[in-house]
């Protein structure tokens, strides 16, 4: 993004938070993080933690439905191992794990 932006103005460096989790592609190098990840990198150095929390629930069930639903369900098990869905969302994660039948 750097080179497709450079030219605007003045680049700023947002406080990184650990490795990138939006698991849905792959990375190509480390220190990349997507749009979103990026967004709630604003919102947490502007101090709008209850924002950037609600933000991140959402993204976080958006990667692991992603996965799910792409049949990868041992990364989609690591990715909810080191999430917070397990805890906010325990009846829908219940919902999702549920298996139903095929409308064939």
């Amino acid at each position: 993004m750097t080179q497709a932006v450079g030219a605007w103005g003045r680049l700023v460096r947002l406080p990184e938070s650990g490795p990138g989790r939006y698991h849905l592609r792959t990375h190509v190098h480390d220190g990349k993080y997507s749009t979103i990840e990026s967004l709630m990198m604003v919102l947490a150095a502007l101090r709008l933690d209850d924002t950037a929390a609600q933000l991140r629930l959402q993204f976080e069930l958006h990667v692991y439905a992603g996965l799910r639903t792409r049949g990868a369900k041992v990364k989609a098990d690591e990715f909810l191992a080191a999430s917070p869905l397990r805890e906010a969302f325990p009846e829908l994660l219940e919902q999702m794990h549920q298996r139903r039948p095929r409308d064939d």
